[in-house]
């Protein structure tokens, strides 16, 4: 999954517009003259998985086109505190007006990255692969999926049209699990459309009667560590598994012992907390 820059442009646009408004940057501007130039760093206060150092350049590109930008690292590199990241050398009003945009893509997105590679090393003596989930930021959700890849993570569906997924709720609607696999299937074969079909179950049950249907992949939804290991053995490689809810970085491990194929994190993008980065001006 590539980053599409023309929107990830579009968000930078917004972000910034949202920062500086109509009046832009007051206290930069009126603070500073305008042929100050000068140097900045991005400075790592804590050791962490960097994700967005592109994202960042075109920042600062946006604001000022003349602005060098030169990373020392890349993304999906492990460093340490007190590391410089990057240094931004031009007119330092456009360095100050670009910096709390610039740290808070950065920021979010280390943090993002940072968090999975824990999860990702906490799975490393299995075969089971961490995913990320839905539950994004509105509008950032490519970033936010990109951060997951730097850490080592796969994505899940990156929205609604490109898997099917058949949740509880799905199931309810539709009458049963076999009418909404049914209606799925008819209608991708209709529509000539090669995509997945995922159940979701809570309970061996239903696990058992969608067993009975030819689908790719089941979810295990919310289910402990006993009845993981029970529906494993029972699908017995059939099909794809995947388990989900109530992942932490202290369960993880255990989950993925059972031998299930995939663990999902909502964790990874949701509550993530932001990496503690900060730019300091040189003088």
């Amino acid at each position: 999954m590539k980053l599409n820059w023309d929107q990830i442009e579009q968000i930078i646009q917004n972000a910034l517009q949202e920062d500086l408004g109509t009046q832009g940057d007051l206290t930069t501007h009126f603070a500073l003259s305008d042929d100050i130039i000068g140097k900045a760093q991005f400075v790592a206060k804590e050791k962490m998985i960097l994700g967005g150092l592109p994202v960042v350049e075109r920042v600062f590109h946006r604001v000022d086109s003349g602005l060098v930008f030169d990373a020392f690292h890349h993304d999906g590199d492990s460093i340490d505190k007190d590391t410089i990241i990057a240094e931004i050398f031009g007119d330092l009003r456009s360095i100050l007006t670009a910096e709390r945009t610039a740290l808070n893509f950065l920021q979010r997105l280390c943090g993002i990255a940072t968090l999975t590679r824990q999860y990702v090393d906490a799975v490393k003596s299995t075969n089971t692969i961490i995913l990320d989930t839905r539950k994004t930021t509105p509008q950032l959700r490519s970033l936010e999926k990109y951060a997951v890849r730097m850490g080592g993570g796969k994505n899940h569906r990156f929205g609604l049209f490109d898997l099917i997924l058949i949740k509880d709720n799905h199931i309810a609607a539709a009458g049963g699990v076999e009418e909404a696999i049914s209606r799925c299937r008819d209608a991708l074969e209709k529509m000539q459309l090669n995509i997945s079909i995922e159940v979701e179950v809570q309970n061996i049950d239903q696990l058992k009667e969608v067993l009975e249907h030819k689908i790719q992949q089941i979810m295990l939804d919310n289910m402990d560590l006993e009845e993981i290991q029970e529906a494993v053995k029972l699908i017995d490689g059939k099909v794809k598994v995947e388990a989900s809810g109530n992942v932490s970085l202290s369960n993880v491990t255990k989950i993925a012992e059972t031998g299930v194929d995939y663990i999902s994190v909502g964790a990874l993008t949701h509550s993530v907390k932001a990496a503690d980065i900060s730019l300091q001006v040189l003088q």
